[in-house]
């Protein structure tokens, strides 16, 4: 059973913790780690999207962010973060490497596996530069992923817009990364 602090709205532990199901079922706010990795790839700016497992609980097969995962009780942020790179995606990085883009407060319902699902999040959104990474450099946890892909930042944004791709990508993360890197804006 994978247990979370139950936190406030700043992202701060309340000293009780909350099982993930319970939380998800009852709407319990908690904290996850969203990393953006990218790249500039002939001037352009890339995101690698990862896509999701089909058998996931919530927007199974759908892009989502790089590397992304619920904050176990008694982690941080940033440890929280680097954990997950190195299990979905097989990549090691320093703390100090993530640049924080700041905080997102996430309040959704939905219907997943005909069962309620009520998210209470409170992420911090980080983007990690890796220049020299293609997509088959990665090693993708297979029971998290099936698989990863690079993406212009514009046409990220434009297929999120349109919804050209299966994705639960939203736009307001996408511009909380012009504050980590100014090369990471679009129209």
């Amino acid at each position: 059973m994978e247990l979370l602090d139950i936190v406030d709205r700043q992202g701060n532990p309340t000293g009780e913790t909350v099982d993930r199901e319970t939380a998800h079922r009852q709407g319990i706010l908690h904290r996850t780690s969203h990393v953006w990795i990218y790249r500039i790839y002939q001037g352009q700016p890339q995101l690698l999207l990862q896509k999701r497992c089909s058998t996931k609980d919530s927007f199974p097969g759908c892009y989502d962010i790089s590397s992304a995962g619920h904050i176990p009780a008694g982690d941080g942020f940033r440890q929280s973060a680097i954990r997950e790179l190195r299990e979905e995606l097989g990549v090691e990085a320093r703390e100090q490497a993530l640049v924080s883009c700041g905080l997102r407060f996430i309040a959704w319902d939905d219907c997943f596996h005909g069962r309620p699902f009520h998210d209470r999040q409170v992420s911090e959104v980080f983007v990690l530069w890796l220049q020299n990474h293609e997509e088959q450099d990665f090693e993708v946890q297979e029971t998290e992923l099936e698989s990863v892909r690079w993406m212009g930042l514009q046409e990220v944004a434009d297929a999120v817009r349109s919804n050209a791709i299966p994705n639960c990508i939203v736009l307001e993360e996408l511009k909380m990364l012009e504050r980590g890197d100014s090369r990471l804006t679009f129209e």
